[in-house]
């Protein structure tokens, strides 16, 4: 069959569920490359009696993009801006072309594709159009159906439709619609299309003789239930010249939701709202304990974006938005920010809502199911406090956040589902919400479609008659049911195959890890991956390097976090800790840690491949890889001590088909140059010289420092000394445990770790600070040293001693005595400084030395430690480094300095370019002798 099928356990796995509390394991995916493709699968389906979903970025938060039967991802293959016509002012797309991309694109014309949901970095403009999307600027520019012109489907027997304004290219079709219409004007007048956010149910009120029976806006938002979009013509629109934005601060969120539909109506282009409880799970984030200091003073905030033809023009829009907000509430408070970049902060605080309040400040989970409920805008305020007297009624709590000014409202809820009472509170809860929205005239679903989450609740907002007229639209196009069924009509029940649900956790151990944030649960830990699907970003963020390359659903963060949920759960994969479908899941992720960060929940993947590999090889043989390089420290040790030994091995390893046997021995990739080993470690070095100068401190010998790269140690030794330092190095060996963490062999590297603890104990308790070289090493001092030995007080003091070179030097209380280079550089940030924000202090540092970096944004280099040394990761290890590093390491002047903390990273560039790499320290070095 033409694109790609796939039925493996690991693929269905990885397909098991969207952004949604649901679960539905597929019995196969297909990757297609057309309409012909899709026609093949659905004619095939329907023979054989199998449903048929669509799915883009699986962005879903209603479980519309999972299925058991086929799953079709369009994001893969048939994802290409086919036409953009700047005189019409359309675009021609296949359905599995990303937002942004159409933007990008159209942005070159002065247009953009109006509709701008939050996840609009990864969200596809098939699966838009399937839940008729809508954003922060449908107050101006309306939902997906009014974007829409025309639609290029595939039916539920395989034949093409095509459906425009007027109709479709099937008269019979045709027809029977019109027929349908016909005896229902009255409640479709009076039903549907109430306002803007009304998206639950179909579209029929499209279809309206005065609307011009619009077949195309009446398909959006039916959810892949009537036919597969296989092309699309959408409407683009002028985008603003100039942009300003006025955030408004307010007492409470009620008096926010009060003024919000004024604003809207005063010409904002966004009246987009949040509570204080969003702010403070945010800062509840590590490292953002800080967000949000640009916000005005308030406990509710809404964004009014105001656009104009010029700046002047815009900001004083803002200004009269901003005014009217203060003058209409007492105690309201503004800014206006017309910097773009201060703008993209803000804004990013607001977009993150969806992944952010999946936790709540105290860490508790916050579950999807009544997050997208919609009243008309008017009486969103009443609205808001019935809702939050219901969630005090039944003892929940909840952040709110949303598009305050056409009244729809986002609210992740803390329900309790791992339990059949817990289920049952769930089931009560909606349903007693689900009356209380249609009480104040509101629709259940406000942007993101009815799906499994809302589809049941359909009863409680539409009469009989309305719901058999929904049933009997679905029935011309697919008389068989074969289109996603289960969803609008004929529905599952709301607590029916609920992923986090009672049984989920079939396989439940103690880790090795703390899991300090997860209450010491590894499933809790996998559960934080609520599927928003940031990490399948391909052009912003680190995370997820594997991904970016192959565009894997499997490869992203998302996609192994599904295939370990299932391995706890036991079901479709099988085996526990042993499982083969896990192992391939993971044996992909590079270990970067960057989900730690740009994932909106944290997901920490690196963290939980170590964990999968203790317990999948506890007791079993393991691969050579994980003893050749995870014992790495213990080889370059021994070697240390034997006089010459350094210099004969890299003699040996110099002959070609020597370094080969050695390579296919030590199960390393045999198209990978060996390391080189110095003849002295930098202990050695150091040994015979006397420590001098003033305060002292402990400069952390990591391996890759001591044994491979000396000469950094000697550098950032200079520097320090120069500083006004008396730099020691441990009395004895000390290592970070890094690769056999990397390599899931925890047990050692906890012994490892301990014992260094002891070695640097007298260090700790004079209160010296610890300076870390080699980012990764440094990362496991301050970070996983306290999750491998939660109890040692001594890890805790490590954690809070340790700097980095570039923090260390940056906060040096005194002059820096180095001269300026003036020079332009190349900078690959290591992925695990990145993540962990702490690269900042070596950018300012390199500023002063008039070093203009030019920053790499795509993240890890690929070589990531064992990761590139491994077989069967070359070809992911090369395109990693082919996305950025190197073309730029290429293109650099000849005197551009490459710059690279980590010692994976200068291996990478030396094996990949002709340049060498240089570390912070040799460049403070540099500076240091030139002043």
């Amino acid at each position: 069959m033409p694109g790609k099928v796939r039925t493996d356990r690991t693929a269905c796995a990885a397909y098991a569920s969207d952004a949604s509390i649901y679960r539905r394991v597929p019995l196969a995916i297909v990757e297609p490359e057309d309409a012909a493709d899709v026609a093949l699968v659905v004619r095939a389906a329907a023979d054989a009696g199998v449903a048929v979903t669509a799915r883009g970025g699986g962005t879903s938060v209603a479980g519309n993009a999972i299925g058991s039967g086929v799953v079709l991802d369009f994001s893969r293959r048939m994802d290409r801006i086919l036409d953009i016509d700047p005189q019409a002012r359309t675009a021609r797309v296949q359905p599995g072309v990303v937002l942004d991309d159409l933007r990008a694109a159209a942005a070159v014309h002065g247009l953009t594709f109006a509709p701008d949901p939050s996840t609009h970095s990864r969200c596809t403009i098939g699966g838009m159009i399937g839940n008729n999307a809508c954003g922060a600027h449908s107050v101006v520019w309306g939902t997906t159906a009014d974007n829409v012109v025309e639609l290029r489907m595939i039916r539920a027997d395989g034949s093409p439709l095509t459906a425009t304004a007027t109709g479709g290219d099937d008269p019979e079709l045709d027809a029977r619609l019109r027929e349908l219409v016909g005896e229902n004007l009255a409640l479709l007048r009076t039903e549907l299309g109430r306002f803007s956010r009304q998206v639950s149910g179909y579209g029929l009120q499209h279809l309206l003789p005065e609307r011009g029976f619009d077949l195309a806006k009446a398909l959006v938002g039916s959810e892949s239930t009537c036919g597969i979009v296989t092309e699309a013509t959408v409407r683009l629109v002028p985008t603003p010249t100039a942009r300003a934005l006025a955030v408004i601060g307010f007492p409470d969120v009620y008096l926010a939701a009060e003024v919000a539909p004024e604003l809207a109506a005063a010409g904002a282009m966004t009246v987009e709202g949040m509570g204080a409880d969003l702010l403070a799970a945010l800062r509840s984030r590590p490292g953002r304990d800080s967000a949000g200091q640009a916000l005005p003073e308030g406990h509710a905030w809404l964004y009014c974006e105001a656009g104009a033809d010029t700046p002047d023009e815009a900001e004083r829009r803002a200004g009269e938005l901003a005014r009217l907000a203060t003058s209409r509430i007492a105690g309201a408070r503004a800014v206006v920010v017309t910097d773009p970049v201060r703008s993209r902060e803000l804004w990013r605080i607001r977009e993150s809502g969806a992944g952010i309040v999946t936790r709540l400040s105290d860490g508790g989970e916050a579950w999807p199911g009544w997050e997208d409920s919609a009243v008309p805008p008017e009486n969103l305020a009443a609205y808001l406090r019935d809702l939050y007297a219901l969630l005090d009624s039944h003892g929940l709590r909840g952040v709110p956040f949303g598009h305050f000014g056409e009244g729809c409202l986002h609210l992740r809820v803390d329900f309790q589902l791992g339990t059949e009472d817990g289920l049952a509170a769930y089931r009560s809860f909606i349903t007693e919400a689900a009356r209380l929205v249609a009480s104040h005239g509101g629709s259940v679903s406000g942007e993101h479609g009815d799906g499994r989450a809302r589809s049941e609740l359909l009863r409680h907002m539409y009469s009989r008659r309305a719901r058999e007229c929904f049933a009997e639209f679905k029935r011309i196009f697919d008389p068989l049911g074969v289109l996603n069924p289960e969803v609008l009509v004929d529905p599952a029940p709301i607590d029916a195959g609920v992923r986090p649900g009672p049984g989920h956790r079939a396989l439940e151990v103690t880790p090795v890890h703390a899991f300090s944030r997860d209450r010491g649960s590894f499933a809790a830990a996998v559960d934080r991956c609520v599927g928003v699907g940031a990490c399948r970003n391909l052009d912003t963020g680190s995370m997820c390097p594997s991904f970016k390359v192959t565009r894997d659903e499997v490869h992203s963060t998302r996609g192994r976090a599904r295939v370990l949920a299932e391995m706890l759960r036991g079901e479709s994969v099988e085996g526990g800790w042993r499982s083969a479908e896990a192992l391939e899941a993971l044996d992909l992720c590079l270990s970067c840690k960057a989900c730690a960060s740009d994932c909106p929940v944290n997901v920490d993947m690196a963290t939980y491949k170590a964990e999968f590999l203790h317990h999948h090889y506890r007791g079993r043989l393991r691969p050579r890889a994980h003893y050749s390089m995870g014992w790495l420290p213990v080889w370059t040790r021994l070697m240390s001590a034997v006089p010459g030994a350094a210099t004969a091995v890299n003699r040996v390893l110099a002959v070609r088909p020597v370094s080969q046997l050695v390579a296919r021995l030590g199960g390393i990739e045999r198209r990978r140059e060996m390391i080189r080993f110095a003849p002295r470690s930098l202990a050695r070095r150091l040994r015979r010289r006397e420590p001098r100068g003033g305060e002292t401190v402990v400069l952390w010998p990591d391996t890759f420092t001591n044994h491979l790269s000396p000469e950094v140690g000697e550098a950032a030794v200079e520097v320090l000394e120069a500083l006004g330092y008396r730099v020691v190095l441990p009395e004895g060996f000390v290592c970070c445990g890094l690769t056999w963490h990397s390599t899931g062999q925890l047990g050692t590297a906890r012994k490892v770790l301990a014992r260094s603890l002891k070695v640097l104990a007298p260090h700790l308790a004079a209160g010296r600070a610890v300076i870390g070289l080699e980012p990764s090493c440094t990362v496991m001092l301050r970070d996983e040293a306290t999750e491998l030995l939660p109890d040692d007080p001594r890890a805790t003091r490590l954690a809070a001693q340790t700097r980095t070179f570039g923090e260390f030097v940056a906060a040096h209380d005194g002059p820096l005595p180095f001269g300026r280079l003036d020079v332009e550089a190349i900078a690959q940030v290591h992925c695990h400084q990145e993540a962990k924000g702490s690269w900042e202090p070596d950018r300012a540092l390199l500023e002063r030395l008039g070093v203009e970096p030019d920053v790499i944004s795509a993240g890890c280099c690929g070589l990531a430690g064992n990761f590139g040394f491994e077989p069967g990761h070359w070809e992911v290890s090369r395109a990693c480094a082919e996305r950025e590093l190197y073309p730029k390491v290429r293109e650099a002047g000849a005197d551009a300095l490459v710059l690279a903390d980590g010692f994976s990273c200068r291996t990478q560039i030396a094996q990949g370019t002709s340049r060498r790499a240089t570390h912070l320290a040799e460049v403070l070095r540099t500076a240091l002798r030139s002043g």
